[in-house]
């Protein structure tokens, strides 16, 4: 398929290098923000994901959250370290923009399965795991359906409907749900967890 082999690619890259140039300033502003907020924790984030075909790299977000723990030495919850600038960084997806890099790099795309963490990859029975047979995305369409509110269930669900329904038209449709999702703010937390709660597999 012309568009997802080739296509697809191309438009990533140009389009993450056009929008590195032009919100340079506002990816510096965000990070001098983080670095005062996040108390000595920094300003990006960094972690291993399993990209197309399982390979692994290493995304980059803003961090959203600080690194304070309790009398043991354990990370406090999630939503004891989100601070309100990494509330609004997330409402407004702005912890998403250094992916650009990502995407630049090949490792992603703009649109596709978000990455999951490592660990998941041993839990994922044969359906699931065909999400990695393209690129992950900084959006897709589990996101404009729902993105943290949904179930692990329905949201495999909707990446492997993406993985054999790709195409320009669907993709298209996704940017205009997320630009949308983006304004009225839909869908950032889960009802239980200022996340998404850890994936334990299929029963």
């Amino acid at each position: 398929m012309l568009y997802r082999d080739y296509i697809k690619r191309i438009l990533d890259f140009l389009l993450a290098l056009v929008m590195l140039v032009l919100l340079s300033p506002l990816l510096l502003v965000v990070y001098i923000w983080l670095t005062i907020a996040n108390k000595g924790a920094g300003a990006l984030f960094t972690q291993e994901r399993p990209g197309k075909d399982e390979r692994i790299f290493k995304l980059y977000k803003f961090k959203s959250m600080t690194d304070e723990r309790d009398a043991e030495g354990n990370l406090l919850p999630d939503a004891q370290r989100l601070t309100k600038v990494g509330q609004f960084i997330r409402k407004t997806s702005l912890d998403e923009l250094p992916q650009l890099w990502n995407v630049l790099k090949g490792d992603m795309s703009f649109i596709g399965p978000r990455p999951l963490l490592v660990q998941y990859l041993p839990l994922y029975n044969e359906e699931q795991r065909r999400r990695h047979n393209v690129r992950p995305g900084i959006t897709g369409w589990a996101q404009v359906n729902g993105r943290n509110t949904i179930s692990w269930e329905q949201k495999f669900k909707l990446d492997i409907y993406y993985v054999d329904h790709l195409s320009l038209w669907l993709d298209i449709k996704i940017i205009w749900l997320t630009i949308k999702k983006v304004v009225v703010r839909e869908g950032i937390n889960s009802e239980t967890s200022a996340t998404m709660e850890d994936f334990c597999g299929t029963k």
